[in-house]
């Protein structure tokens, strides 16, 4: 912990140089964090030193390399910078940006021809892709259109279940108040018959004419009807029947006149046959 602790804090020092370390809170986990932070910046810093150096070797040979070729071109074809004509100087120049936008060592053809190569690859990669992006645009632009269809009309829907619920919530609020104003006028109704009904207890009043009483009567009544029902049929016959004896008596010899005309009639067509 104590080393730790000695390597965070000479690390903190090293990267704020003569300004003063923030204050941290001591404990363990801020001390492994800042461990690990430190351990990965010395490592980062290890590469970067050693990055560092291989490109200073590598400049340092290619300036080798360059006075080596600058004087074969001086001493062997008496070439300069200063002998050439300026469309030879601008091809110059035009060679060395393509070699370095190449990354190529050298402006030798072999060293192009890979370079090229691996250009066209990376181009034709890049239009298949390219080619790829557009058909996935196409295919989210189908889905997107889709989506937003879907969209107008779930949100149609939304407005048309708002509004049927703003009917449905207004509907139920008047039949709440109906219900309250039912229950008022039924609890009122309630209270002014009980009042009644001790008005009349007071008053001696005789039971038999009570609402109650009086649907007694009326089922009893009913019950009664249906009882006579029968019995009026069964009576049918007889409502001819004079409620006179005398009356009845000469029905009665209609009858028997009537019945004796009927016999003689009878006898004579029997006779006929």
């Amino acid at each position: 912990m104590c080393e730790k602790i000695q390597k965070v804090n000479s690390w903190l020092g090293a990267v704020f140089g003569d300004q003063p370390v923030p204050h941290f809170e001591v404990n363990t986990r801020t001390v492994d964090v800042l461990y690990q932070l430190a351990r990965s910046s010395e490592a980062r810093c290890r590469e970067t030193a050693l990055l560092t150096e291989d490109l200073r070797q590598k400049a340092s040979e290619y300036q080798s390399e360059g006075a080596h070729y600058r004087d074969v071109l001086v001493q062997g074809l008496g070439l300069s910078c200063a002998s050439l004509s300026k469309p030879a100087n601008d091809y110059l120049s035009a060679l060395v940006d393509t070699a370095m936008v190449l990354g190529v060592r050298d402006t030798s053809l072999g060293s192009f021809m890979p370079a090229v190569n691996h250009l066209t690859d990376s181009l034709l990669e890049e239009e298949k892709s390219d080619r790829r992006l557009k058909r996935e645009l196409v295919a989210l632009r189908n889905r997107l259109s889709a989506t937003m269809v879907l969209r107008s009309s779930l949100q149609e829907d939304i407005n048309k279940t708002v509004k049927c619920q703003s009917l449905e919530s207004a509907k139920a609020e008047e039949r709440m108040l109906n219900m309250d104003f039912v229950k008022a006028k039924a609890k009122e109704l309630s209270s002014r018959r009980e009042r009644a009904e001790a008005q009349l207890v007071s008053r001696n009043m005789d039971k038999s004419v009570t609402h109650q009483a009086i649907v007694q009567l009326s089922e009893e009544v009913a019950m009664l009807k249906q009882e006579i029902i029968p019995l009026k049929k069964k009576l049918e016959p007889y409502m001819d029947l004079s409620p006179s004896p005398s009356l009845a008596k000469v029905k009665i010899e209609e009858a028997k006149r009537e019945l004796a005309v009927i016999s003689s009639q009878l006898e004579t067509n029997m006779d006929f046959k």
